[in-house]
């Protein structure tokens, strides 16, 4: 080791070690737990864990207002069916000797850009409309979205479902940030926005099209003042339920290596016919 090394190496103190990962999250002694500052046996007592999620993740525990509508959309969006890419991926990989964990980590790491992304996307859209709203009007703002959507041949994100004409989930959250915005308790302003952006995409369509899951708890969550990113967060923690109780209730099967088609079926081949490997 050269003597600069050697020398820097001295200077490194236990408070430059303390520091490394210092955080203003949690708070570790012998004996002691604090999250956030608050002794995690109270927590225990008296949180609960949307409180507390909302309490890790935002620095304040909420009140009953804001957890309520947080836990409604945690809970809407916690399963979706084999159907969905990240539960069938999980229970794939249940059947493959990856254990728990792994089949677990299988379906969360399908939640991307496309699957699992439309949520933080439709966030990000609402914010950006309600924030240029503020110079014209909603109405004006919309549509001056829609037109850049229809001309860049982009998807809106947060409408519309392969499935359901009317997604379930979309009146009971919907219908509490109304209430809530009602009372003074949240702005309505996002709320406003999907509603808008709603009516004109029917104005333009042929059909209905619908806010979906991810359009309705986004605008949960942009009423609640979680940033985008988060949205995406929190949607991966909702869906992590449903990937637990897929993954468990797929261990429990007895099946092994099961695939994504059913034997003796075999995907269709479109390459070139049988050949012969040329002599050397």
């Amino acid at each position: 080791m050269s003597t600069a090394r050697r020398e820097a190496v001295r200077e490194t103190t236990a408070d430059d070690v303390a520091d490394w990962w210092s955080t203003d999250i949690s708070d570790i002694e012998p004996g002691v737990i604090r999250l956030r500052g608050y002794p995690i046996e109270d927590l225990i007592g008296g949180a609960g864990l949307v409180r507390t999620i909302w309490m890790m993740v935002r620095g304040e525990l909420p009140t009953n207002e804001q957890a309520s509508l947080l836990e409604k959309a945690l809970v809407a969006a916690v399963d979706h069916g084999p159907q969905a890419p990240s539960i069938a991926a999980a229970r794939m990989a249940a059947t493959c000797g990856v254990g728990l964990q792994g089949a677990m980590s299988t379906g969360v790491g399908m939640l991307g850009d496309v699957h699992g992304g439309a949520g933080q996307q439709c966030m990000q859209l609402l914010v950006a409309i309600e924030a240029a709203s503020e110079s014209s009007d909603i109405v004006g703002a919309v549509g001056a979205s829609l037109s850049e959507f229809r001309r860049t041949g982009r998807h809106v994100p947060g409408f519309g479902h392969r499935f359901h004409p009317r997604d379930p989930r979309r009146d009971p959250l919907l219908h509490a940030v109304a209430d809530q915005a009602a009372r003074g308790l949240v702005s309505g302003r996002y709320l406003a926005v999907a509603e808008e952006l709603e009516r004109q995409l029917a104005a333009r369509c042929s059909r209905p099209v619908p806010l979906n899951i991810d359009g309705a708890t986004a605008v949960v969550y942009s009423e609640l003042g979680f940033p985008p990113e988060l949205g995406r967060g929190l949607f991966v923690l909702s869906r992590s339920v449903g990937i637990l109780a897929h993954s468990w209730e797929e261990s429990q099967s007895g099946r092994r290596i099961k695939g994504p088609i059913p034997p003796p079926l075999l995907p269709t081949y479109r390459g070139h016919p049988e050949r012969e490997v040329p002599r050397r």
